[in-house]
């Protein structure tokens, strides 16, 4: 098997950690960045605090490696108080930590953006996410939030809407320099965080799960992010792959009334 290097962030726990032990597993070099030091499943490791932009930089110019993929797995869940944090670490700060990786990154190369279900109402948002996008400073960041009536909720579906669509605008430009990018959607996942989602969402993420059967593994979002990033899927392009049990599929039946196409 080749040995090929990954970059990945948020690599200390949850989603970040299992897909930093997939990689592992499979013979490959990983460079771990976190704002919470590991040095589980990986062979270096990067402090940086995404939320601190001179800290994405100093970040970014520690690594002296050529990378062929990254995976942007960092972020923060819904709490309140945390509304602008959750813009910055959840989506703004991703995108310039990846700028700066860029000229790493191989011919070939695949990078995966972390999104999330909560993402999928983006149709309904774009204007919202094109004014977020525009954006660089916290302090205007915090302006938009307050201008918006922005809760933590709305803030978090905001940022995974925002990778989403962030994604389908770069995949021409990466395509033209031989390069993939891609997102992940992941819903109902038994992290760490999971009880933050719970309170965020109710009723509606508990019947998700009820009807999925289970929450999902972490060890599950990673092995399809490895696969993504791996060469194997060098067809699939600027494209978001939801990893949630059905739960979408749950969603569109009941929207779009599908029962009766159903076999008796």
């Amino acid at each position: 098997m080749t040995n090929l290097t990954y970059a990945i962030t948020g690599v200390a726990t949850g989603i970040g950690a299992a897909l930093a032990a997939v990689l592992k597993r499979q013979g490959h070099t990983v460079i771990g960045f976190d704002i919470k030091e590991t040095t589980d499943n990986i062979d270096d490791f990067i402090h940086v605090d995404l939320a601190d932009e001179s800290s994405v930089s100093a970040a970014t110019n520690k690594l002296n490696t050529r990378l062929d993929g990254l995976c942007n797995v960092a972020g923060i869940p819904p709490r309140d108080g945390l509304e602008s944090a959750i813009l910055i670490i959840n989506f703004t700060a991703q995108r310039q930590f990846t700028q700066r990786l860029i000229p790493h990154l191989n011919a070939g190369a695949s990078v995966v953006n972390m999104a999330s279900r909560a993402g999928h109402g983006w149709l309904q948002n774009v204007d919202q996410v094109k004014r977020l996008a525009v954006l660089k400073s916290l302090q205007d960041i915090q302006i938009f939030v307050e201008q918006e009536k922005l809760n933590p909720t709305q803030c978090y579906n905001l940022s995974k809407q925002a990778m989403i669509l962030w994604t389908l605008a770069e995949n021409e430009r990466f395509i033209k320099n031989g390069m993939r990018v891609n997102s992940i959607s992941p819903g109902g996942i038994s992290t760490g965080i999971l009880n933050d989602f719970k309170k965020a969402f109710g009723d509606q993420m508990a019947r998700n799960v009820e009807r999925a059967g289970r929450p999902g593994e972490a060890i599950e979002v990673a092995e399809v992010a490895a696969f993504i990033l791996s060469p194997a899927s060098h067809w699939i392009k600027g494209t978001d792959v939801p990893v949630d049990g059905g739960m979408g599929a749950f969603g569109l039946c009941d929207q779009l009334d599908l029962a009766k196409l159903c076999i008796d």
